[in-house]
This record gives C-alpha cells, sequence and structure tokens, in this order.
C-alpha cells in the first residue's frame, strides 16, 4: 500500500461477540477486506491498565482469557497470533521520543480486548501483533498525544487498533440479563449520537472534554478505560488539540448496539 495506513476505534463488546448472530458479529468478520493489509497490528486495548505506558515485546504472546462467567467454548477459543517485538520497541522508542517514559513487558500476552476483534477480522491469525497499555487516570489527553507520538508507524504498514467501547456501563448491562437484542435506552442513544457528531465534525476540544459537554457522559462511561484508546487512534491519525497540524477525518463505519447499552461502533480515522 502507498501512503498512511487508517486508525480504527473497535467497540469490542462483549467476549461473545465471537459466537453471538448480530451487526456486530457480521461487520467485524467482514472488516478486514474493507482495509489494506498490514505488515504488523499495534492494539491499544481497555484491558491492560498500567501506571505508565507499557508495551510488550512477547514473541509468542499467549490468549489471555480475562473474564468469568461464560461458555466453556469462550476459554477454549485461542489466538495463536506471531508476537511483533520489534514493532513494540519502535513504538517505545516514539514514545521515549515524545517525552514519556515507557516500560517494556516481555511477556504479556494478548487481552480479550485484543483477540476477540481480532480473531473475527484476521481469524488466520498470521499477522504479528503486539499491545501497548493505557492509563486511565491521565485521561483523554494524554492519550491524544501518545497516539500522535505513535502516528509514524502508520507509515510502517502498521494497523493501530484502540480497542474499547463507545458506551460501557456494565451494570445496565447485567440489568437486561444478558439479552442480546434489549432495548436501548435513551441516554446510551444520545451519548453515541454526540459522539459520531463530535468526531465526525472533527472537534477536537469537544472530544477532549467529552466529560462535561456529551449527554449522560459519566452514565454512559463510569471509568474512562474503555472510551481511552479512541483518543489514541484520534491522536495517531493527525488531531491536534491546542497545536499546528493536520486535523484527522473521522468515520463512523459501523453503528449498532448489542444488550441494549453497548454501542458498537466502529470509528476509522485518517
Amino acid at each position: 500500500m502507498n501512503g498512511r495506513f487508517p486508525t480504527l476505534f473497535i467497540s469490542h463488546g462483549s467476549p461473545t461477540v465471537l459466537f453471538d448472530d448480530d451487526a456486530a458479529h457480521g461487520f467485524l468478520s467482514g472488516l478486514a477486506a474493507a482495509l489494506p493489509k498490514p505488515k504488523e497490528i499495534l492494539v491499544i486495548s481497555a484491558h491492560w491498565e498500567t501506571l505508565k505506558a507499557t508495551v510488550s515485546l512477547a514473541a509468542k504472546p499467549e490468549t489471555i482469557h480475562d473474564f468469568g462467567g461464560f461458555a466453556r467454548a469462550l476459554y477454549e477459543v485461542q489466538y495463536p497470533a506471531p508476537g511483533a517485538p520489534a514493532l513494540g520497541e519502535r513504538a517505545a522508542r516514539l514514545l521515549e521520543g515524545a517525552g514519556f517514559d515507557v516500560a517494556r513487558d516481555p511477556n504479556r500476552g494478548l487481552d480479550h480486548g485484543a483477540w476477540v476483534p481480532l480473531k473475527l477480522m484476521y481469524p488466520g491469525a498470521a499477522i504479528p501483533v503486539t499491545q501497548l497499555s493505557i492509563q486511565t487516570r491521565l485521561g483523554p489527553l494524554h492519550h491524544l498525544k501518545v497516539g500522535q507520538a505513535l502516528a509514524p508507524l502508520r507509515d510502517q504498514g502498521v494497523l493501530i487498533v484502540a480497542s474499547g467501547a463507545a458506551t460501557h456501563n456494565l451494570q445496565a448491562v447485567f440489568d437486561t440479563r444478558f439479552r442480546l437484542d434489549a432495548p436501548t435506552p435513551d441516554w446510551v442513544a444520545a451519548f453515541a449520537a454526540w459522539l459520531a457528531e463530535t468526531l465526525e465534525r472533527g472537534d477536537v476540544d469537544d472530544a477532549l472534554n467529552y466529560r462535561a459537554r456529551a449527554p449522560y457522559a459519566q452514565k454512559n462511561h463510569p471509568s474512562e478505560d474503555h472510551i481511552l484508546p479512541l483518543f489514541v487512534a484520534l491522536g495517531a491519525a493527525g488531531s491536534a488539540s491546542g497545536e499546528a497540524g493536520q486535523a484527522a477525518t473521522a468515520r463512523r463505519i459501523h453503528a449498532s448496539f448489542s444488550f441494549g447499552a453497548l454501542a458498537m461502533d466502529v470509528y476509522r480515522f485518517a
């Protein structure tokens, strides 16, 4: 491919999306066909939280089943993709060059925020992949700047996949008793619509300050962990806040809901 790779924000939903017969499963299963084929994949997952940015250098990352209470079949799924330690090191050096304190983990595997969507997108598990952690306590701007530092990877055949959730109130999911087709509450739909409109018009300042400006922000995200990867994808695509630079073009390429309260939206940034 000539030119830069896009970046993605994927709402990974429940691990059961691997087997659910719903719109999100169908979309993720066909997503790779709409993308250039990457040489390597870097995943920023909501399910790896550390005090400082940490990259995995695992050569053979294990499939981490970091969830409980599901059918046995989910725990038998493996995603034996090769690791990408050289990519992890390049990412670490880019972050250090931008002033970040970075740690390296020689053994970290792929949590379900990484391997669940990748299993649907690239079921052959042939593309090398590694992960980068998030720092929930540091907020959106920190993650936007992390993404900006990683932007050169897009010129190296790297697909940057940010994996989290457009909305993530698990209590509301529990309240549905895991009914996949439960009705979507107005407060969930309102936030998802605001997020799409804000990103697609390129308003980075509003996005960064979503907690104060979006409807029902704290109700949809009691913790910020699942929305923070979005800002890495946004930053890596070129957006800057208060700085000179080319703004990212955001496009919501999928919108659906699972268990009522989980917006399964997917964004492509370029």
